[in-house]
């Protein structure tokens, strides 16, 4: 089944043009970690998404699987619906819904409310790179970085203590409370990073080298579960959007990831749970979406707007705060002093290209989530946003540190980037 209930609710929440806006109090990717935990148990339906978005559910399960395809949004499950027998199963035995990604669409926000069941205001990892006050400079938190490093880490070798920048409980930690046994699979380039450590707190960590060694293992812990055992895995998989971001989304790079991905998860996961005597759980979401860009028209606002620098914001060493976001969601750190003057200019610089809007307007309208924004978030977040409507990338520019290089970004409020999924069946 398609959930139209799911689709007429965003679809009903656009607004200037393109946009949307997320939906935290239903059908929001920020709503999967309480879901997960209903699945499970049975508890936190308050919570969790629209119990429309289960079908036919209602008994708790054994085993809960969340496939977490990074960068694989809506429009690209509509899109290879009927090239892949994998995800017809979710129209045709079990439900796929459409959903909002949190704001920012970006990795950084979602990975972390999927590993905490924070919601972005809540957790403050709202973008790749933001600014952290703790250090005094933007830094780019997945990797544990400084923002432009080319090495992942920098942080740590600069004696910062990296783990006080993250949340300091997972959604782990609360499932082991409750008798959960939860298992994070994730490529083994990011498996040892200080973010995954940290977030992995209260799970079992196991690093892959590819896909299809991922769904093996997957399915060997859900076939060894012994009985009244509840488990809960996580499987991350980054290659849909590191090749959308590469080579573009209408490449034929591309166009294979995705078809080779969905073929394994077909012939390596689902398959062989049917006939499993458990019952399973199979849900799977992505982050966001994409759109396309094209990086030789971007727009660097130090190159093009060189008379603002002066008004924003200094750290200690008197350099910019900047960048922070990403080139579909830049956030500008200005002095609140000249806050309405750097407005003006950049709506008379872009026109109609972009929403420029302060991110306390965003802030009262619910846009970081449906709770008061920590103090972590408001102490790293800039007070004007730069929102492209289109296919603008608008990014700044530092030859070998920062500049823009993609072919399909995320992390504005577009419907190609807002706009996610939320599949769920149960393989019989």
């Amino acid at each position: 089944m398609i959930n139209q209930n799911s689709i007429a609710a965003i679809d009903g929440e656009g607004f200037l043009g393109n946009f949307v806006k997320p939906l935290y109090k239903s059908y929001c990717f920020s709503r999967i970690p309480a879901t997960i935990r209903y699945v499970l148990t049975g508890q936190n339906r308050e919570l969790a998404l629209p119990m429309d978005v289960l079908g036919e559910q209602s008994d708790s399960c054994d085993v809960a699987i969340l496939l977490f395809l990074d960068g694989f949004g809506w429009r690209f499950f509509e899109h290879y619906l009927e090239k892949s027998s994998f995800l017809q199963h979710f129209v045709r035995e079990g439900t796929s819904n459409k959903l909002t990604a949190q704001f920012p669409s970006t990795t950084a926000a979602h990975a972390t409310c999927i590993h905490t069941g924070q919601e972005v205001g809540e957790s403050g990892v709202y973008e790749w790179f933001y600014y952290e006050p703790k250090v005094d400079r933007v830094i780019a938190p997945l990797l544990s970085s400084f923002a432009g490093d080319k090495k992942i880490g920098t942080l740590e070798v600069a004696g910062v203590e990296v783990a006080a920048l993250y949340p300091q409980k997972t959604l782990y930690q609360q499932f082991k409370e409750e008798g959960i046994h939860s298992y994070i699979l994730q490529p083994i380039n990011i498996a040892h990073s200080l973010y995954s450590q940290a977030m992995s707190r209260g799970a079992l960590y196991q690093p892959y080298h590819h896909l299809g060694e991922a769904l093996d293992y997957a399915v060997e812990l859900v076939k060894t579960a012994p009985l009244g055992e509840k488990r809960y895995i996580c499987l991350y998989f980054g290659e849909i959007d590191a090749v959308g971001h590469r080579h573009g989304l209408f490449s034929e790079e591309y166009d294979q990831t995705v078809i080779q991905a969905l073929a394994r998860l077909e012939e390596r996961l689902y398959k062989k749970l049917q006939g499993v005597e458990k019952k399973i759980a199979v849900m799977v979401t992505a982050d966001h979406g994409m759109i396309e860009i094209d990086p030789a028209k971007t727009f660097y606002i130090n190159r093009e707007l060189p008379e603002i620098i002066p008004y924003l914001k200094k750290n200690r060493e008197g350099k910019p705060i900047a960048p922070a976001g990403s080139c579909r969601d830049f956030f500008l750190h200005v002095e609140e002093s000249h806050l309405r003057e750097v407005e003006m200019c950049l709506k008379e610089a872009l026109g109609k290209t972009t929403w420029i809007v302060k991110t306390s307007e965003l802030i009262q309208k619910q846009f970081f989530g449906s709770h008061a924004p920590s103090k972590d978030f408001l102490s790293r977040v800039g007070n004007l946003v730069i929102l492209p409507h289109g296919h603008e990338s608008i990014w700044w520019y530092e030859k070998d540190r920062f500049e823009e290089n993609f072919f399909a970004m995320h992390g504005g409020l577009t419907r190609e980037e807002m706009e996610t999924i939320f599949l769920f069946s149960s393989p019989r």
